[in-house]
């Protein structure tokens, strides 16, 4: 047992498919974030991709994810902000939040929009030199998700369902303080404290004046919570790539530590420009990644620790991934669950003996 007091656990999801038969892996997913309501879980996030087979629109896959759930929070990590228009797109999370019942959280980066170039003008209406893909991008987003009144005040519009005050609709009270940045440097950690969007790390962020993952990591949160200006409390969830291997079979746990192994390298030495950091994917039995988590020395600062799980893994693996998390990981970090009646009961997972 750690010293931890993880609060609030979380799963994020890459949402893959087969181009073949998208909707059969769309629907997957789906039952995914079914299964984590189920075992507890607090949260379950999907990742928003753009060309590939996986998620393209984060607010329409989480729409569908509200009517198939109840009570387990819903998020997108991350919105690239620089393929989205700033209105369109609160329109759609504020539909979404609503629809969801409040449940809503968004993850957002900003930065020019990583395969403009290849769309060129399937994308862009103008100079791509001419728009604006800084932070104040995703600073217009939460300032229509605030729901302020369009025009003066007795501006109006008029249409066949009447006359009506302009703002974005439907409004969404509270989602504006369920905004968070995924930050990797300093300088998006400061700018999400100043600007009240929560803070998403990592298993990888920019080693600035260090080598060491875990060192970066802190300083970017300390800075984080150093410089808050937001509303309430500032929340930080830590991502994990977690592989836990107590219910898999033999053959199963040979290919969960060939996955880890394929991607040790880049764990060694700060990748590229940016020197990029990585921190090792954690394999093992239950209780060596806890023993290894317990001595994460950034898990203490914060609130969410999130389960990211592997791409290009099978439905059935995620199902194990986060039952076995949920119900042998979770308790021994300090997790306690959600304590209402019939919620937060997670059931031991079959154990399957090694082959």
């Amino acid at each position: 047992m750690s010293n931890l007091a993880i609060r609030h656990i979380a799963f994020l999801t890459p949402g893959n498919y087969d181009d073949a038969d998208p909707r059969a892996g769309l629907e997957e997913t789906l039952s995914l974030f079914e299964h984590g309501e189920a075992l507890g879980f607090d949260s379950a996030w999907v990742r928003q991709r753009h060309l590939e087979p996986g998620v393209s629109s984060a607010a329409a896959f989480l729409a569908a994810a509200s009517q198939r759930t109840s009570r387990i929070g819903l998020g997108t990590a991350v919105i690239q902000i620089g393929y989205e228009n700033p209105f369109r797109l609160a329109e759609d999370l504020s539909l979404v939040d609503v629809l969801s019942g409040g449940r809503l959280n968004v993850g957002l980066s900003a930065g020019p929009p990583p395969f403009g170039k290849l769309l060129g003008e399937r994308f862009f209406d103008a100079d791509p030199a001419s728009y604006d893909f800084s932070h104040a991008r995703v600073a217009r987003l939460a300032r229509n998700l605030d729901g302020d009144w369009l025009g003066d005040a007795d501006a109006r519009i008029s249409s066949a369902a009447g006359e009506h005050r302009p703002r974005l609709r439907p409004h969404a009270p509270g989602l504006r303080q369920r905004l968070w940045y995924g930050g990797g440097s300093l300088r998006s950690a400061r700018w999400a404290a100043e600007n009240g969007f929560h803070l998403l790390v990592g298993n990888l962020n920019t080693g600035e004046a260090t080598d060491d993952f875990f060192v970066a990591q802190r300083h970017h949160i300390e800075t984080f919570r150093s410089h808050w200006r937001g509303e309430g409390e500032p929340k930080v969830a830590v991502g994990r790539v977690i592989v836990p291997l107590d219910s898999a079979d033999a053959a199963t746990r040979r290919r969960y530590r060939d996955y880890a192994a394929s991607r040790h390298e880049r764990t060694l030495a700060p990748q590229g420009e940016r020197r990029t950091l990585f921190t090792p994917d954690l394999v093992g039995t239950s209780a060596e990644i806890v023993e290894r988590l317990a001595a994460d020395p950034v898990l203490p600062l914060v609130d969410t620790l999130r389960l990211e799980l592997p791409y290009n893994f099978s439905i059935a693996d995620y199902r194990q991934l986060v039952a076995d998390f949920a119900a042998l990981i979770a308790p021994a970090l300090g997790w306690r669950g959600d304590p209402s009646p019939g919620r937060g009961r997670v059931p031991a997972p079959p154990s399957v003996p090694a082959k």
